[in-house]
């Protein structure tokens, strides 16, 4: 355990390097109350415990999410949970740290991926692999891939809820227009140039109508075409076999990503929207990219931006060698569960933890966000079957996360400055873009930058 000294300073530490994550828009539905069972400590029978919830689910997620905990509240009379909507993900990690210095924190927290590893080192966490434990809890029926991005020393940290992934979106009527075949999205990058050609439109004064590709300046894909390859983003196993001391992404995996994606720029082939997710996003939707690259989460948001207008195909993350330890690593959000108060209320917290998880409330959150269900019992639900049957582009997902390979590039990297390395990362694909540096240069610059973070984090930690 650090001592509070060292606490402050990570904390100072890590409030400066978060940036905003977006959340996609879900529609508002009825949820399914659970069939779990009531916490069996008398301690929780006798009285009712009631417990706090910050998230970060704003809009119609919060919503969704709402009525979950509303019907956990209805059906476990002993617990009641209190949800607390806390901003953004950096905003909510900002309120965390400063209300854990008076030890005032909830007492379940939701933190996106990147924040992992930062969660582990402050000691705040109860690792929800000790109720696991404890109860002897069938992780089996759990997705593998989700659960092992927040295993950490062969401990799981947090409880995946919210879980994504990257895929290719491209418009099926446009590829018919083009004589493509619109059931054969293109596979590798090879393939989006040739079927960009195709697809590019132009008007009479040369002005591009409908570019054939375009990916918003995410870090987030930079770190999935690294997985993709089947190659480290840090150092010691992607800071999974011992601390990570260095980023390693400036070799041939990472100029595979910045050449290509300057080779469709600069050839006119790729529209480049910039870091706005959803400025890409809604180019797509309007039909100005007739393919591009987002969140399996964004599935709703694009069909309903879509309408009628054209039809909308799937496909998995576009490959860039022919590896076959590549894959895609999960994004979003889990649940952590705070050392803040008593036992009682941290095993309450772990009986709303399991009702979230619960097929029945998960097959809700699925069909509300689009997020992966976290247990694969939902796949066998007669509704689940009926809303796949209804949206097919979403059987894409499932087929790539399950073809997924877990090892330790696609776990994705642990390093407690994450949140400034996606920043420095986008700041060096920006450079290439607008050619003010070459590939190579802008990812060394990036490397030495990140690694100093690193360095002064990892002394601050003292490991």
């Amino acid at each position: 355990m650090m001592n509070f000294k060292r606490i402050t300073s990570l904390m100072l530490i890590f409030g400066l390097l978060i940036v905003a994550v977006g959340c996609s828009n879900v529609q508002k539905q009825t949820a399914t109350a659970s069939t779990s069972q009531l916490p069996t400590s008398n301690s929780l029978q006798n009285k009712v415990i009631e417990i706090t919830f910050w998230h970060a689910m704003g809009g119609n997620l919060g919503t969704a999410l709402n009525k979950m905990v509303e019907n956990f509240n209805k059906t476990h009379p002993n617990i009641k949970v209190i949800a607390q909507f806390q901003g953004n993900y950096d905003e909510e990690l900002n309120k965390l740290r400063t209300a854990q210095q008076s030890k005032s924190g909830p007492d379940i927290v939701q933190v996106y991926d990147i924040g992992t590893r930062f969660m582990v080192d402050s000691g705040w966490a109860v690792p929800v692999q000790k109720f696991i434990d404890e109860e002897k809890y069938d992780i089996s029926k759990l997705e593998p891939n989700l659960l092992a991005y927040y295993t950490v020393d062969n401990k799981l940290y947090s409880m995946p809820f919210n879980s994504s992934t990257p895929i290719l979106y491209y418009n099926k009527t446009a590829f018919k227009e083009a004589g493509l075949d619109p059931n054969t999205p293109p596979k590798n990058f090879g393939e989006i140039e040739q079927y960009s050609k195709k697809l590019l439109k132009k008007d009479p004064s040369g002005k591009v109508t409908q570019y054939g590709y375009s990916m918003a300046i995410y870090g987030w894909f930079f770190e999935q075409f690294m997985a993709k390859q089947g190659a480290f983003y840090a150092n010691n196993g992607n800071g999974r076999d011992a601390r990570a001391t260095a980023v390693v992404f400036n070799d041939e995996a990472g100029l595979n990503i910045l050449n290509w994606w300057k080779k469709l720029v600069e050839e006119g082939l790729a529209g480049n929207f910039g870091r706005n997710y959803d400025d890409t996003l809604n180019a797509f939707t309007a039909g100005r990219t007739a393919m591009f690259i987002a969140s399996t989460a964004s599935l709703k948001q694009v069909l309903d931006g879509v309408g009628n207008r054209f039809e909308v195909g799937t496909g998995f993350l576009p490959a860039l060698n022919n590896s076959r330890n590549g894959g895609v690593i999960i994004g979003g959000a889990s649940l952590w569960i705070l050392n803040t108060r008593s036992e009682e209320y941290q095993k309450a917290a772990w009986e709303f933890i399991k009702y979230m998880i619960s097929p029945e409330q998960q097959l809700f959150w699925h069909q509300n966000t689009g997020y992966f269900p976290v247990t694969k019992a939902v796949y066998d639900m007669a509704e689940m079957k009926s809303h796949l049957e209804k949206y097919p582009q979403f059987k894409t997902a499932i087929e790539q996360l399950h073809s997924t390979p877990i090892n330790r590039a696609t776990q994705g990297a642990l390093i407690g400055v994450f949140p400034e390395a996606r920043q420095t990362v986008e700041k060096a694909i920006e450079k290439v873009l607008q050619n003010q540096a070459a590939p190579k240069q802008a990812l060394d610059e990036a490397v030495q930058s990140i690694n100093k973070a690193i360095e002064n984090y990892n002394q601050t930690v003292g490991k």
